[in-house]
């Protein structure tokens, strides 16, 4: 009996020390991938909020103006998001994840040459549309690769690019801005220069993306079939526990409140990121570009906080907690950046608070759906609830914008992207943790 039970308890200490394996080398080969196409895609996203520094000027844009065409980059983003889900579902990522990145670099490129208003929510509209599908798309992938006990540092290490860009996308929009190449000023080159790499990084991506575990030839046998088996009983214990159907899951009272929290949180993101910049230059008085290079200080400390969450949301299995407390504490720490007393340094440490807080929620946040939804509705929820977040994403542009062009004070939209993000924090406290 004492024998019987020593050669099971070795079997589990060596099935563990296999999983622990396999799990690192698909670490070290699919998440520097997933990391750089997300840097990249996120730093097409955002350039606008450091080309604004010169780019309305010169254009003649309005905060209105700026605001809108800087949300329609998302309403054009809602078209593909389920479908892209399901297709990468169904198909694999390797295929569609290449298209994106081919059309959003060009689409990217054609924002540097807009002359108009029109022409400008034109081609952000595009340029959403080109990338929709990506984060659910890579989060569904990441899903089929990594198992639950590994899952939030993963989808951490590819979330994290978004922060990481905002980090360097500062200094480098910083060195761009001063470029006045072939008479084009500095803006018309951020967009330009910075949606080519989307374009060879999509060739590249073709012949690196490896679709599922079973096509992944650099894992042993024994390892695929290591992570193939933890993930199919996953599967199998979600498919016993909670039997949805794709429509039934998407009217759950669970995936609602996921979505609300989604739509709350990115009006809030939305707004922080793309005024960010201008509040720096205006705060500072310093010129563009070194308000551009300033503002990758908040940025970096949100990439710690990233990390410390995902780990310790990874750590302790908990997630409904990870994902609400930061999203209450940016709603108490933001508003204090708007305090007239504040020194520039001052402001500049509460953005770095707000940042942490703000950023911290999405790791622990993307694992929850995958706790009760099966393969498909999980497919369909993902895209579901990034579908919300473009919503919101435009939402947050659309009402800032249009509060500064009222010639309100700038604490008013402050306080109403803080409620947002109080509001996301609550609709995540009422999720059922059983």
């Amino acid at each position: 009996m004492k024998l019987g039970y020593q050669r099971d308890e070795l079997t589990q200490s060596t099935s563990s020390s296999l999983e622990q394996g396999a799990v690192r080398k698909a670490r070290l080969r699919l998440l520097p991938l997933v990391f750089i196409i997300y840097l990249i895609a996120f730093m097409d996203r955002a350039n606008v909020a450091y080309a604004k520094l010169t780019m309305s000027a010169d254009l003649g844009f309005s905060e209105r103006v700026f605001g809108l065409g800087a949300g329609l980059f998302f309403i054009g983003y809602l078209v593909l998001e389920v479908p892209g889900a399901l297709i990468v579902h169904r198909w694999g990522a390797r295929r569609w994840i290449s298209r994106i990145m081919a059309t959003w670099g060009l689409c990217t490129v054609l924002v540097g040459f807009v002359r108009t208003a029109p022409e400008f929510y034109m081609a952000r509209f595009l340029l959403g549309l080109a990338e929709a599908g990506l984060v659910p798309g890579v989060v569904i992938y990441l899903h089929e690769w990594f198992p639950a006990p590994y899952r939030a540092r993963a989808l951490a290490r590819f979330f994290i690019a978004s922060t990481v860009a905002l980090a360097i996308g500062g200094p480098i929009a910083g060195f761009i801005l001063r470029l006045k190449w072939l008479g084009l000023p500095g803006w018309r080159w951020l967009f330009i220069l910075e949606g080519i790499p989307a374009i060879v990084l999509a060739a590249i991506n073709w012949f690196a993306m490896v679709d599922r575990p079973q096509h992944a030839v650099w894992l042993t046998p024994e390892e695929r079939s290591c992570i193939i088996d933890a993930l199919e009983k996953e599967r199998q214990q979600r498919t016993i526990t909670h039997r949805f159907s794709i429509l039934k899951a998407l009217c759950s009272r669970y995936v609602l409140l996921l979505s609300a929290v989604s739509f709350f949180a990115n009006v809030g993101i939305s707004g922080f990121f793309l005024w960010l910049p201008s509040t720096l230059q205006i705060a500072s008085q310093l010129t563009p570009s070194r308000a551009a290079v300033l503002s990758g200080i908040p940025f970096a400390s949100a990439v710690v906080s990233v990390l410390c969450m995902s780990y310790s949301s990874d750590r302790s299995g908990e997630r409904r907690l990870h994902t609400a407390v930061p999203l209450i504490l940016a709603a108490c720490i933001f508003p204090v950046t708007t305090m007239s007393h504040l020194s520039f340094v001052g402001l500049l440490c509460w953005l770095c608070l707000s940042a942490a807080a703000i950023y911290g929620f999405g790791p622990s946040y993307w694992t929850l759906p995958s706790q009760k939804l099966g393969d498909a509705p999980g497919a369909a929820a993902f895209g579901v609830l990034n579908l919300f977040g473009g919503l919101g994403s435009f939402v947050g542009p659309v009402v800032v914008g249009s509060i500064l062009t009222a010639k309100l004070p700038f604490s008013i939209a402050v306080m109403f992207l803080s409620a947002c993000f109080l509001l996301g924090g609550t609709c995540a406290l009422a999720i059922r943790s059983k």
